[in-house]
């Protein structure tokens, strides 16, 4: 299949800066593929869309504040993202202008302290989540100054091994100093943002538990605890899986056809109870419907021929046309970059004309895009 096919035109002012302002107000662009159907619902309505017995998998990754900011002994400043702890001290980090650099050379953490508006500065009632934000400063005591660190040696595409001064575990330290990993389309200032804040409860789905991902399962963003209950009362059952999503899940097809196209591969695991209730539902035919295209690309993983089982592996499998679904019924997701791996997906959900209908469709009406827009039900 040729990438031009999965590519189109997208207005700039269609890419969501912000998320709505409540979750589930987000618009819901319900698509049915027996009758080539499309309306459009606010995503509180998904619990009315869906049937009694459902299954809805949702990707329960918990997003690190993986951006930090390192400071120079010169006083110069540059931008890291974390990637992976792979043994105590030593991370796997991707670092932009850092320039010359040397085993000796030794940097350090800046911290983004919460001013009074954060909700970890103890925001009073009615005050604004986000209004002021968060603000990188150094703190002058130098007993409380954060660790600093040294690179121990460069690899690919801007990826660095670093070694931190500290015990403290990467998870631990980048709670405290980073901010969201929000991806590049998604435009905020490079020191602090009155929006910082508020990213850090939006850019996080509210079932988020297992810490480990760079960027947020999106799909998962328009759920409240209002909504959730309402799947419970209409019997709408929920399993949970982990994916730790990483850039990767950003990285534009760039080969001239989705075989020449170099997956990334990402970590995941199924426990026992969402094994069980994936093989339940099937057994028993009804819907299982993946909560976003990193829980598809789990429950595709799995063999077609056999039970799922308990596990802990990886995933590069590629979806795209022409796919023969073996366990997802439907799917729930938001509205994707073109030339993706993730409209391919889609794609492959619908048919490749019905996704180039579906889109054209969300254009006119002028839904908002990528990771902080809306979101659509795919039957």
């Amino acid at each position: 299949m040729r990438t031009d096919e999965l590519d189109f035109h997208l207005p700039p002012h269609l890419i969501a800066q912000e998320p709505a302002r409540d979750r589930p107000g987000s618009r819901l662009l319900h698509y049915r593929r027996e009758d080539r159907s499309i309306t459009h619902r606010r995503f509180s309505d998904l619990p009315s869309l869906l049937r009694e017995g459902d299954l809805l998998v949702f990707n329960n990754a918990r997003v690190v504040p993986a951006r930090f900011y390192l400071t120079k002994s010169t006083g110069g400043r540059f931008e890291g993202l974390f990637l992976s702890q792979w043994e105590p001290r030593r991370w796997s980090v991707l670092l932009k202008n850092v320039g010359a650099w040397s085993p000796e050379s030794r940097y350090r953490f800046e911290r983004f302290f919460p001013s009074p508006g954060h909700p970890g500065a103890g925001r009073g009632e009615g005050q604004s989540p986000i209004d002021p934000g968060l603000h990188p400063n150094p703190r002058p005591d130098n007993r409380e100054r954060e660790p600093e660190l040294r690179i121990i040696s460069q690899g690919d595409e801007g990826q660095f091994t670093i070694e931190v001064e500290t015990d403290e575990d990467a998870i631990s330290l980048l709670e405290r100093i980073g901010r969201m990993p929000l991806p590049p389309y998604i435009q905020r200032d490079k020191r602090s943002d009155p929006r910082d804040a508020a990213d850090r409860e939006r850019y996080q789905t509210v079932y988020a538990r297992e810490s480990g991902s760079v960027a947020a399962p999106t799909a998962g963003l328009h759920f409240d605890p209002a909504v959730l209950q309402q799947l419970d009362d209409r019997g709408i059952e929920r399993a949970f899986l982990t994916l730790h999503v990483g850039m990767g899940t950003f990285k534009p097809v760039t080969a001239d056809t989705l075989e020449g196209h170099d997956m990334h591969v990402e970590r995941y695991s199924i426990d026992g109870a969402c094994a069980e209730q994936i093989n339940s539902a099937k057994s028993e035919g009804r819907r299982v419907i993946a909560v976003g295209t990193t829980a598809a690309r789990v429950i595709e993983s799995q063999p077609a021929d056999q039970p799922i089982a308990p596990r802990n592996g990886e995933t590069g499998i590629f979806i795209y046309p022409p796919y023969s679904w073996n366990h997802v019924s439907a799917l729930l997701t938001n509205f994707h970059l073109p030339r993706s791996t993730l409209i391919a997906l889609v794609a492959a959900m619908v048919g490749l004309d019905e996704q180039r209908r579906i889109y054209a469709e969300a254009i006119t009406q002028h839904y908002r895009f990528f990771s902080y827009g809306d979101s659509s039900l795919l039957e």
